[in-house]
């Protein structure tokens, strides 16, 4: 990434493969310039002029300084005079207090300060004003306040991250965060910076695959197609942007009971067995919303045909549906009566699953015929019926499930939880994860998260996953693993676990706490082409 781009675009919310570092996001702290007041842009050449600026037009005997001692000063691209080398750091200073305080000129103003070295750039001072430029705020140490910069004056700027990163009469901005750098979905990995990077560009891509709560007027919604889990949960580890961002609301996974154990060759590669009692209790349970619209032109109306006794059960007088019927294959989904034939038209439901009308809707829509929509009475009334329908879809084998440290897998096998291994206190795990999956993704976070995870059960408690927060001095491992041990676990997160088959103690120590799965929106039922 180049300097220029450090803190507008995101480093990390990238996909990988062919359009890597092609298609960018902007950082959470990234906002854009709007046109600013003409009143305002109007002061910035005359607040240069008194500032010790020599204006373009002054004759040669009034210059004080020669042209040869000066930089130009040029305001979107247009020269307004030249600037004393002598002053130009304190005008540049100057000018960005009064950017900071916004009275006289914009505080949207770009100032990027070119001083004279050899090899490098043009110098000069440049101003910019202008809409749709990428700005971003950091402190300005000498006022103490928060200022916006461009990406062009950012590469002439001295500014450091943390205080004792500072340089006494050389740093002269600090940024607001150690997270400023990443877009919203990056802050929301928990500790990403123990993390691979790979895997951090992954769970960007798969937060945005995740089913979770889209909208909270799903019944009101007619979009196409939309996912929602059913049995969200909040997440016990998490960063300080869930909270900042109200991500409570939009719950996105479930919490899940891990055991990180090889245990029947059906989690080998990437795949993960979930616990069939887990499942019939309603874990990672999702439905699908889809809507269909039908339209109705002429003289055609929605109405039951009362000759068609088999209609009784399937259609209310009017020919729709009733809220909460259940639809299979062939089931009447609507009928009505078409003047023109004079007969009644039945259509049938031909979806491959079974489904639940949510809800059904009728309106008179207005079409355009030609001069437009709402002039005088040429619009076109039809009658217009949208059909909501669920499609409920509990994991099934083949379905796709990760973590928010990348960890990718489907589910292989939904495994009876007698049969499944236990602890100590008698807990069984929602999921067995294989334990090859952490040497080569190197998913560090994944394994603070599990104990994180676990502590917070004990305590009652959420912690917090905002990265750099750790260091060597004072290790997140440490942390978590002092408070296993106060609720009474091993310091490393591991227990004793017994057989499901044979009731036996296994000879080794699984590592064994909570953590938040996403359910993702790859489902099997979806990929007909492969069934």
């Amino acid at each position: 990434m180049l300097p220029d781009a450090w803190g507008f675009i995101c480093p990390v919310h990238t996909p990988d493969g062919e359009p890597c570092g092609l298609l960018n996001h902007l950082t959470s702290d990234c906002t854009v310039s709007v046109t600013q007041d003409p009143e305002k842009v109007a002061n910035i050449p005359t607040t240069l002029v008194s500032l010790g600026m020599q204006p373009i037009g002054l004759a040669p005997g009034l210059r004080t300084v020669p042209n040869a001692e000066c930089y130009v000063v040029m305001l979107e691209g247009k020269m307004l005079g030249m600037l004393p080398r002598a002053i130009a750091a304190q005008v540049v200073q100057k000018l960005r207090l009064l950017k900071i305080d916004g009275e006289i000129i914009p505080n949207q103003t770009e100032i990027a300060f070119i001083p004279q070295r050899t090899g490098g750039q043009f110098p000069g001072l440049f101003l910019f004003i202008g809409p749709a430029r990428m700005l971003r705020p950091v402190k300005n140490l000498l006022c103490n306040k928060t200022e916006l910069i461009g990406s062009f004056e950012q590469v002439y700027m001295d500014i450091c991250v943390t205080p004792d990163e500072a340089y006494p009469q050389l740093t002269t901005h600090m940024e607001l965060a150690k997270t400023s750098f990443l877009s919203n979905l990056a802050q929301l990995i928990p500790m990403p910076d123990c993390n691979q990077s790979p895997r951090n560009m992954y769970q960007c891509q798969m937060g945005k695959q995740t089913m979770g709560t889209p909208c909270h007027n799903w019944d009101k919604q007619c979009i196409a197609k939309m996912y929602r889990l059913q049995t969200p949960a909040t997440p016990l580890f998490r960063p300080v942007h869930h909270d900042n961002i109200d991500l409570d609301n939009y719950a996105m996974g479930t919490n899940a009971i891990v055991a990180v154990i090889s245990y029947t060759g059906y989690d080998m590669e990437d795949a993960m067995i979930i616990n069939k009692s887990a499942f019939e209790r309603g874990f990672a349970a999702g439905n699908i919303y889809k809507s269909e619209y039908v339209e109705l032109t002429g003289e055609s109306f929605f109405a039951r045909d009362p000759k068609d006794a088999t209609l009784n059960p399937f259609l209310d007088n009017d020919g729709l549906p009733f809220k909460g019927a259940q639809l299979e294959k062939n089931t009447p989904l609507y009928c009505y009566f078409d003047y023109n034939v004079h007969s009644y038209h039945v259509v049938r439901y031909h979806g491959s699953e079974e489904a639940i009308v949510d809800n059904v809707k009728l309106g008179y829509p207005l079409q355009d015929s030609g001069r437009g929509i709402g002039r005088g009475n040429t619009s076109v009334v039809s009658k217009q019926l949208i059909i909501t329908y669920r499609v409920p879809r509990n994991p099934t084998v083949g379905d796709k499930f990760a973590s928010r440290a990348g960890q990718k897998g489907i589910c292989s096998q939904q495994w009876p939880a007698i049969d499944l291994p236990f602890t100590e206190s008698g807990m069984i795990p929602d999921i067995i994860f294989n334990p090859h999956g952490f040497p080569s993704r190197m998913t560090i976070a994944m394994m603070i998260e599990t104990m994180a995870g676990k502590t917070a059960a004990c305590h009652g408690l959420v912690h917090d996953a905002t990265p750099f927060r750790y260091d060597e001095n004072n290790t997140a491992i440490d942390y978590f693993g002092r408070l296993l041990e106060q609720s009474g676990y091993d310091y490393y997160g591991t227990e004793r676990m017994y057989s499901g088959v044979d009731g036996r103690e296994m000879k080794v120590d699984i590592f064994f706490g909570v953590v938040h799965y996403q359910r993702l929106r790859h489902m099997v039922s979806d990929k007909w082409q492969v069934r």
